[in-house]
């Protein structure tokens, strides 16, 4: 749709304002702040996916938000949110 692909254009407030409302939308986000990625993960776990380099805390976000989210979690890289997966499926 050409209007998602806009949202590169345009300033942090607005997207904010848009992953906010639907965090998948974080795909059509061009360079996105980690307060952008944060909201976007908070409101939907599995946004994780479209964040390249994403931190402990967005990982532990993103399982909070949908445990699911596990498979876009580098386990090496984070043992910690992994651990934590696992108290939460036992």
């Amino acid at each position: 749709m050409q209007i998602e692909n806009n949202f590169k254009w345009y300033d942090e407030e607005y997207c904010l304002a848009v992953v906010k409302q639907n965090g998948m939308l974080l795909k059509y986000v061009h360079n996105p702040t980690e307060e952008i990625c944060l909201e976007a993960i908070k409101e939907n776990g599995n946004t994780l996916k479209y964040i390249n380099n994403p931190t402990e805390e967005m990982c532990l976000e993103a399982l909070n938000q949908n445990i699911k989210a596990i498979k876009y979690i580098d386990i090496k890289k984070f043992p910690r949110v992994y651990e934590k997966y696992l108290f939460m499926v036992k």
